[in-house]
């Protein structure tokens, strides 16, 4: 990957985007936590960069704004902190624009290193190996002089270790989603209507699972903005995802107003969903009028894994509603003020560990609550507890009004924001990432969260966000309305300046910004483990070749283990 380092910044119209925001570093001793953070984008370019986040500024609870600065020459000795960024990679991936990433879980046998998946509209997958531990600073690609113009230049900091591995030609079509259930795994997702599983030690193809195709004739079953040809019905699979036991899977598709179930072990279908009758995907998916809401095609799914996969979500158009494991709806999620919606993820470790370390248990932070997380058009990342059994505001109402019992799908309970007008942040978020920090040795915020959002406009947003501020709103706030101005204990009640919306929670800290000068389609990020010595030039390949039969054995492993 790194023979083929591109260092054009300039965007479509020649105009430089590329611009660092932060907190300023005090020296380069201070202990820190580095992310590896991973975009595609429309412009083909797949731009990998390092984000460096000083100790103190995880553990900081200073909710105040820090110092921030766009030129590294305007640091002083004054300055405290800083979080900093470097590139590590950046290239055209594939011949049209990318769709989707996908890292693959961290092998026991060999943790310093992980598959990188990217999948395009070209119908291709690259496959890449990256290294777990921080770059170095290369000596061949020194830190920049400061620029001197008004876009500084970032640091260069090249990783040997990276190297490519090939690409799968499975697909037909567009690829539309990417998973790894096991290190030994891929399942990859097209609009060709297929699934195909692939095993990763020697990426042979064990399964390839074929979705039935839409009638064409049943125009009445078209969702409004499709884009199938006069005649035709749309196709293809939008988005999959396996169950924590490795042996199920569920995807939705276009054109379906279906969730469809595989069969991981056998390779075959296993029953089918039908969205039409369900009065919790008609409010978020095929509502009563109004700008959203109009289609009932699902648009993602995803599988919480904490308790076992007893639960998983489904985003439609206009909201989420989250079924459990029989397939009975659980509660439903309506963003006010209503928005689209894009990616949706549960919190890692959301229920906590109990005194016995048992998942589920009495714990510390967000006890009994299952935190699933969507991100919206207008900017927002919202928070909500799909386990908690207070009925939202708008069924009572709804029920009251109409003399019936209240509706059994109840509306999840709405905890906070990040993002938004509130936060002068209004560009569509694309895709987000939550890292957990309980993996590092941050002991003061075990259990806290990192959380990366991804822009359109390009913008890569770094948060802090602590559990604390995910515990249970209080009375003041009931399904994201509150008493404009008001402040909680947990949160703060951001009131926006828009008078037709009502006032939102802000929860977390926005840490750091960096502006990648792409329009950025999906988003991938990990933490790095502690440095290792990096080999010279002329020991490179014979350390890759190491590390590839290592590689090989440890994925030989678990596939012996599967």
């Amino acid at each position: 990957m790194a023979t083929k380092r591109k260092r054009d910044d300039e965007t479509a119209n020649g105009t430089s985007k590329k611009h660092v925001t932060g907190t300023l570093l005090k020296n380069d001793q201070t202990p820190s936590i580095t992310i590896q953070i991973i975009t595609g984008s429309y412009e083909r370019a797949l731009h990998g960069f390092t984000a460096t986040i000083p100790q103190e500024i995880v553990n900081s609870k200073n909710q105040e704004p820090f110092e921030t600065s766009s030129d590294p020459s305007e640091l002083t000795e004054s300055s405290p902190f800083t979080v900093s960024f470097a590139d590590t990679f950046l290239f055209n991936a594939h011949h049209s624009s990318l769709t989707t990433l996908a890292l693959s879980p961290s092998s026991t046998t060999n943790p310093t290193k992980i598959t990188l998946a990217t999948g395009s509209t070209d119908a291709q997958i690259h496959l890449f190996s990256l290294s777990t531990s921080p770059p170095p600073i290369s000596k061949s690609h020194p830190v920049p002089p400061p620029s001197t113009t008004t876009t500084p230049i970032p640091p260069i900091h090249e990783n040997p270790l990276h190297r490519t591995l090939g690409t799968l030609l499975h697909h037909t079509s567009p690829i539309t989603a990417l998973t790894f259930p096991s290190p030994a795994k891929l399942l990859s997702a097209s609009l060709d209507n297929t699934l195909a599983l692939t095993r990763t030690r020697d990426w042979t193809l064990l399964a390839q699972l074929h979705a039935p195709a839409p009638n064409p004739g049943a125009q009445q079953r078209r969702p409004e903005g499709d884009t199938a040809a006069p005649g035709d019905a749309p196709r293809g699979i939008n988005a999959v995802a396996v169950h924590p036991s490795r042996k199920l899977a569920v995807s939705v598709g276009r054109g379906e107003r279906c969730l469809r179930l595989w069969n991981l072990v056998t390779g075959r279908k296993a029953g089918v969903l039908g969205f039409e009758r369900q009065a919790a995907v008609a409010r978020v998916g095929g509502g009563v009028g109004g700008k959203y809401g109009r289609r009932q095609e699902g648009q993602g799914v995803v599988w919480e894994e904490e308790d076992g996969g007893e639960e998983f979500a489904v985003a439609f158009e206009g909201g989420a509603v989250v079924f459990e494991l029989d397939a009975r709806p659980r509660c439903v999620i309506v963003p006010e003020p209503r928005t689209k919606v894009g990616k949706i993820r549960y919190l890692p470790g959301s229920r906590g560990k109990g005194e016995n370390g048992v998942k589920g248990g009495e714990g510390k932070n967000n006890e009994g609550k299952r935190i699933l997380a969507l991100s919206t058009e207008d900017g927002r990342a919202l928070f909500y507890d799909t386990a908690g059994t207070n009925l939202g505001k708008d069924d009572v109402l709804q029920a009251e009004s109409n003399g019936e019992k209240v509706a059994e799908e109840k509306s999840a309970i709405f905890l906070g924001q990040l993002g938004g007008r509130s936060a002068e942040i209004t560009s569509r978020i694309k895709d987000f990432k939550i890292l957990e920090l309980s993996d590092t040795n941050a002991s003061d915020v075990s259990g806290d969260l990192l959380v990366i959002t991804a822009s359109s406009d390009g913008s890569v947003r770094v948060w802090r966000l602590s559990r604390h501020e995910l515990e249970s709103p209080g009375p003041a706030l009931q399904n994201g309305e509150s008493i404009g101005g008001e402040k909680s204990e947990n949160g703060t009640i951001a009131t926006s300046a828009d008078e037709t919306t009502k006032p939102q929670r802000q929860v977390g800290k926005l840490l750091a910004t960096q502006e990648t000068g792409h329009r950025i389609t999906c988003l991938e990020a990990f933490i790095m483990s502690s440095a290792v010595p990096v080999p010279d030039e002329a020991n490179g390949d014979a350390k890759a070749s190491e590390d590839g039969d290592s590689k090989s054995s440890s994925e030989d492993d678990e596939e012996d283990e599967e």
